[in-house]
């Protein structure tokens, strides 16, 4: 039974995010979906965002954030800067503020719609220690959105405590794990699907998807 709630998520068309509006679409009475253009290296990702909206029959707006890029260098809006993990420092990969300002922002839109809950796929197991993804974070900026805007607001985090093969169980048990590994865009390079197979973020997601498919053929998923 569906929540008679509307929810708000924020969305950019990969992986964990489509993940999160597909739970959210089982979850929730009402759903849009939020997506930021922050000058990101790769406008297809975009356009794969509004594709899946599309085809979900899902309400999606996107919201200009450039100034971020203004903000910031780093590896995701900036292709003079190389995408590289180097031990004890955060990858190059990583926006300052970003998290942030996409919750408030988002925060700002689902008050509009009177929408309670704001859906996120940060995730605290699998991730590259971006301290915007940190559980302590959302729970936080969840209380300063309620105080700042005196509203009841919920920040929802499906993924928050799941590996990337949790994540794949989790898109398979919502009937889409087809549906995510090939309509999805993850990839540091710009390649939809299973991606360029060598930045981190293909890395971790193939990592994943196999250690599930493995598990899986074994018979050992539980519905």
């Amino acid at each position: 039974m569906k929540r008679q709630e509307k929810a708000m998520v924020v969305f950019s068309g990969g992986q964990d995010s489509t993940t999160c509006l597909l739970w959210a679409m089982r979850e929730f009475a009402e759903v849009e979906a939020v997506t930021f253009h922050y000058g990101q290296r790769h406008e297809l990702e975009i356009e794969c965002a509004k594709s899946i909206a599309k085809e979900l029959g899902v309400n999606h707006r996107v919201l200009d954030m450039s100034l971020l890029s203004q903000l910031t260098p780093n590896a995701l809006t900036r292709t003079d800067i190389e995408i590289e993990e180097k031990e004890g420092e955060l990858p190059s990969t990583f926006v300052d503020g970003r998290n942030l300002l996409f919750l408030s922002f988002a925060a700002v839109a689902a008050k509009q719609m009177g929408a309670v809950h704001i859906v996120t796929g940060v995730c605290e197991t699998d991730f590259s220690g971006y301290p915007d993804c940190r559980d302590v974070f959302i729970k936080s900026l969840n209380v300063t959105l309620n105080l700042s805007m005196d509203y009841p607001f919920v920040i929802d985090t499906p993924l928050m405590w799941l590996n990337k093969a949790e994540t794949w169980q989790l898109a398979d048990q919502l009937g889409a794990l087809d549906f995510v590994r090939t309509k999805t865009l993850t990839c540091y390079n710009g390649v939809i699907s299973d991606g360029c197979g060598e930045c981190p973020a293909c890395r971790l997601r193939k990592r994943g998807l196999d250690e599930y498919l493995a598990i899986k053929d074994k018979g050992a998923v539980s519905s």
